[in-house]
């Protein structure tokens, strides 16, 4: 019996050693990551509640110091404007935003920089610094009007999501009802001009027809900044597998999100619960009772505080095995939508703990070439496609 107890604590220590063993290994590797996470809402946090990003914060998911721990260099930072922000409303509530990223870079200027290119990326990761990227999340931001379009990539804007919880005026979304088909005459102008000016077209949230609609017009490969797998979380702003081998034949990339009912089954019907309260608020207001209505919106939301859920860290392997299987491992990368998701899975709550998905790819058999890709190469190759070198 003493040896058999003595066998089970020996194969035991020997498991734990492995684990270990892997966590270092990740730990090693972080360094030589790029560490792109496509989709962040933590600008949000910066502007409504005022947040130091620049210290550890004992809360939400993401600031500079835990960007750095995790090895996350090159972070997407989403100017999100409700649906309910209208034409030059919600012009003006960008530029909010945008302003108070620049405070957030100005305050911290040994600590994160803002990257327009490739070649930025590179330099600034390189430097020991956190490589800021700029997007805004919905089309309705441009106000139907190309030249603010152009007047955001001027200001450092690199990528847009086409829609947002609603249909704009020239695009369908994933979670509201068909309205134009897919994309208008004006949607397929603005995939061309993005195209032309350097600006990611990003489909996260859009229907599947427009979807389909922006993959043949473009002459770039286009992002999901923040999508995962249908086939393993059936909601409608997750990705088919027909949907996965287009983006693939474009030289597109996936970015798996984080929320936990983009990953299991069991969260989704909670999420869809969500998505259809937010997308179903239309204040008929503007100006400053506009502006405290979206306030308030923000803190009943309460980002900061993910609930518990049944979504754990091998769902997020589940679903980068799920993408690299049907479109291929130069398809897919991470955009886990911290600061802007209701749950997280259990063993990635904030940015810090991604060493410990690089360790379970590990475990899984990923070679550290292909971890180069997903967590970072692959989507610098867009970058440098689409917004230049």
């Amino acid at each position: 019996m003493k040896r058999i107890i003595c066998f089970v604590l020996l194969v035991a220590g020997a498991g734990l050693a492995y684990a270990e063993d892997e966590l270092a290994h990740a730990q090693r590797l972080k360094s030589q990551l790029l560490g792109f996470d496509t989709h962040i809402d933590t600008i949000q946090r910066v502007f409504y509640s005022h947040v130091d990003l620049g210290q550890r914060l004992p809360d939400g998911q993401v600031d500079l110091v835990r960007l750095k721990e995790g090895g996350m260099h090159v972070p997407f930072f989403a100017l999100w404007v409700p649906t309910y922000y209208k034409g030059a409303e919600a012009v003006r509530k960008t530029l909010d935003l945008r302003d108070a990223m620049q405070s957030v870079l100005d305050r911290n200027p040994d600590k994160v920089e803002l990257a327009l290119t490739g070649a930025d990326v590179e330099r600034i990761v390189k430097s020991g610094k956190i490589a800021a990227v700029l997007t805004l999340e919905g089309g309705h931001q441009i106000a139907d009007d190309l030249a603010v379009l152009r007047m955001y990539q001027r200001i450092g804007i690199r990528a847009m999501t086409l829609t947002h919880f609603r249909n704009n005026n020239w695009a369908d979304s994933s979670t509201d009802k068909p309205e134009h088909n897919g994309l208008t005459d004006f949607g397929r102008q603005v995939v061309r001009e993005m195209n032309k000016i350097g600006v990611i077209v990003d489909i996260s949230h859009v229907s599947d027809k427009t979807f389909y609609d922006v993959l043949a017009v473009t002459t770039k490969p286009v992002i999901a900044s923040h999508s995962s797998c249908r086939a393993l979380a059936e909601i409608p702003r997750n990705m088919t597998d027909d949907m996965l081998r287009a983006l693939a034949k474009n030289g597109g990339v996936v970015g798996i999100n984080f929320g936990a009912g983009f990953l299991n089954q069991k969260d989704a019907k909670s999420l869809m619960s969500n998505i259809g309260a937010m997308a179903s608020l239309e204040p008929n207001l503007t100006g400053g009772p506009l502006d405290a209505y979206a306030a308030k919106d923000f803190k009943d939301n309460d980002w900061a505080h993910p609930h518990p859920a049944n979504a754990t860290l091998d769902d997020v392997v589940a679903a980068i095995d799920h993408v690299v299987k049907v479109a291929g491992i130069d398809h897919v990368g991470i955009g886990t939508d911290f600061d802007g998701i209701p749950d997280v899975p259990k063993g990635l709550e904030d940015t810090s703990k991604m060493p410990y998905l690089v360790a379970a790819l590990l475990k899984k058999g990923y070679s550290e070439a292909d971890i180069q890709k997903i967590m970072g190469g692959n989507d610098l190759r867009v970058m440098k496609q689409v917004v230049g070198k």
